[in-house]
């Protein structure tokens, strides 16, 4: 293990921390008419695998043996434990929550999706932030019912305690399409950013057309492809051109895919932009204004040197640093960097970067 560059002597902003809301309490929340198909039920996903993950290699809970809350529970479901053995140690000054399981973006049952989405977003408030206001509620919407999903932006969007809209990373049509639209117009409208986290199901393999694959150490490569499909969508669909105010945080995909992928794009868009006539600006030029990127999983290279070089060519100001606890593959803060960073550096990918994002 690395010596620590001790950010947390100026505390941090974390821009990936997964509260889980366990089944028994989320009914609390939802309308007595789904509480029948819950207990049934508890959802309609539109993955194929029912009652567990597709790979070994995310259960059980995707999570740290340690972060088990000694009271009973699964991680993440213990507010009072997180902040003893994660926020306070680690100086955590924000953090943004990203609920992934359950929430209601992406039910096969689209009146269920709503009513989940509803129910994970009061709990959020409810449980969480108003409990430590350091934890900042994320709105969850099911992205494939517009409609609802601007309604619920519209009944959360102005309380102080939500820091933005959460996405997960696959819809049923690429994110830029203009079925999406509405979403960004009113997160634009409230002043929200898009937090779009790895994960969901589109009810496809998440690998591309050839289908599921064998093991999860595969598909947990392949985050980044998913980002790749999603960021490029937002771009070229003219997602920015038509909300340039719109900003968006790629979540748990790493970073060290996005200079050779613009570098391409760029190359692409010179010499087909005909096809795309609306775009002002080179797809780089889109993305350094207005999409940012975690750290995590932060990418481990032999000579630091490298990594240090790709993360100037991503741009310092478009970083932001997220721990992803208490999952397995969660980042510590202090060795999270291999290589020495500057004052200013390390203040933008663990500060300033996610304050501008969530205009704090």
């Amino acid at each position: 293990m690395s010596s620590p560059t001790s950010p947390v002597q100026n505390g941090i902003v974390d821009c990936d921390i997964h509260p889980v809301c366990p089944p028994e309490l989320l009914k609390t929340f939802l309308p007595a008419k789904w509480h029948e198909m819950h207990d049934l039920y508890r959802g309609a996903s539109k993955g194929p695998f029912f009652g567990l993950d597709p790979y070994a290699g995310i259960e059980p809970n995707i999570s740290r043996r340690d972060a088990y809350p000694p009271g009973g529970g699964i991680p993440g479901t213990d507010l009072a434990f997180m902040q003893e053995q994660y926020l306070n140690p680690h100086n955590v000054e924000i953090g943004l929550l990203q609920p992934l399981s359950p929430t209601g973006g992406m039910q096969r049952h689209l009146d269920l999706g709503v009513a989940m989405a509803s129910a994970v977003n009061d709990w959020q408030l409810e449980r969480w932030s108003q409990e430590d206001n350091r934890l900042r509620t994320s709105i969850t919407v099911t992205q494939d019912h517009t409609e609802a999903a601007v309604e619920e932006i519209n009944r959360l969007g102005k309380n102080p305690l939500v820091a933005q809209v959460g996405l997960l990373q696959r819809n049923t049509e690429p994110a830029g399409r203009r079925r999406y639209w509405p979403i960004y117009k009113a997160a634009v409208e409230h002043g929200l950013p898009i937090g779009v986290h790895v994960g969901g199901n589109g009810g496809t393999p998440p690998m591309g057309n050839a289908g599921w694959a064998s093991y999860h150490v595969q598909q947990h490569q392949l985050t980044h492809g998913g980002f790749t499909a999603f960021a490029m969508s937002m771009i070229m669909e003219g997602v920015f051109e038509e909300f340039p105010d719109l900003k968006l945080l790629l979540v748990e995909g790493a970073f060290t895919w996005v200079p050779s992928t613009l570098w391409r794009l760029d190359k692409l868009w010179e010499t087909m932009r005909s096809e795309v006539p609306n775009l002002k600006r080179k797809p780089s030029e889109y993305f350094a204004s207005n999409v940012y990127v975690s750290t995590q999983p932060m990418d481990v290279y032999k000579n630091p040197a490298d990594l240090r070089q790709i993360m100037e060519w991503v741009g310092w100001d478009n970083l932001c640093f997220a721990s992803d606890y208490p999952h397995w593959d969660f980042d510590d803060p202090r060795y999270v960097f291999t290589f020495p960073l500057s004052a200013e550096e390390r203040r933008k990918v663990f500060s300033d970067n996610a304050r501008k994002f969530l205009r704090l």
